[in-house]
């Protein structure tokens, strides 16, 4: 993706399902290169800026530029080529391995067996996945090697952008911090630009600098943790910040 523009852009777009207003006149843009959390409560817009994004549904006014070109029909099956996609449940097909789930688009493009090993192998070294994983099925792995082979999919082809949504919300608590951490120096390690959605303030905290807080399809501040908790833009942003429980003090 050019660095000369944005690498996605949302130009004034407006989307409803039926009377949900799901996303309102938002104006928001995502420089090449950088990392942004989308947080807020659930309804607030924050997945359909993705889908969007990727073609998966389709503003009803407004324009989504990628790297400064309007998003046509024509071009989306290129663009996610181009786009690494990480939902929450992983969605690996069950009657696959791994390495069956992997090799899926990169068959569909003409990758040889080798190739598409060879490719897996690296990647389960990055995402600190034991090897002979690959051969198993999701059904006989554990919640976080699935999310672990979820985001190679997501990587298999080398995207340039990486679009990840609650790609931690299934997990048991423990399970989640230490991919926390792999996320973060995965991202911090391969420079592509990211959006990762999130309901969880220190989570969104932890992958990127920049924080964009959305409440019902409207963004309501932009910014950084400092700028919410010391500068917050409204009455809601104070208690979306107040409303992040944290543990009671020792007696």
């Amino acid at each position: 993706m050019s660095a000369a523009e944005p690498a996605f852009a949302l130009e004034r777009v407006s989307k409803r399902y039926g009377a949900t207003i799901a996303l309102d006149n938002v104006q928001l843009a995502f420089a090449t290169g950088s990392t942004t959390a989308l947080i807020g409560s659930s309804g607030s817009g924050k997945s359909t800026v993705l889908r969007l994004f990727l073609g998966l549904a389709w503003p009803d006014s407004g324009t989504i530029r990628i790297d400064g070109r309007p998003l046509m029909p024509a071009g989306v099956q290129p663009l996610r080529r181009r786009v690494g996609y990480v939902i929450q449940d992983g969605g690996l097909f069950p009657h696959l391995t791994c390495l069956g789930n992997l090799a899926l688009q990169p068959r569909h493009l003409g990758w040889d067996k080798d190739r598409i090993t060879a490719r897996a192998q690296e990647l389960a070294e990055l995402t600190a996945l034991p090897k002979q994983v690959l051969d198993r099925y999701p059904a006989e792995l554990s919640g976080g090697q699935r999310q672990r082979v979820a985001l190679m999919r997501g990587l298999m082809l080398d995207p340039d952008a990486l679009l990840l949504d609650e790609p931690l919300g299934a997990l048991d608590p423990i399970v989640r911090h230490e991919l926390q951490d792999e996320l973060k120096r995965i991202f911090d390690r391969l420079g592509k630009t990211v959006v990762v959605v999130t309901h969880d303030l220190a989570e969104a905290a932890w992958f990127a600098e920049r924080l964009v807080l959305m409440s019902q399809g409207k963004v309501v501040q932009d910014g950084s943790l400092a700028d919410l908790r010391q500068r917050p833009a409204s009455d809601f942003v104070r208690r979306f910040v107040a409303a992040q429980r944290r543990l009671p003090e020792a007696p």
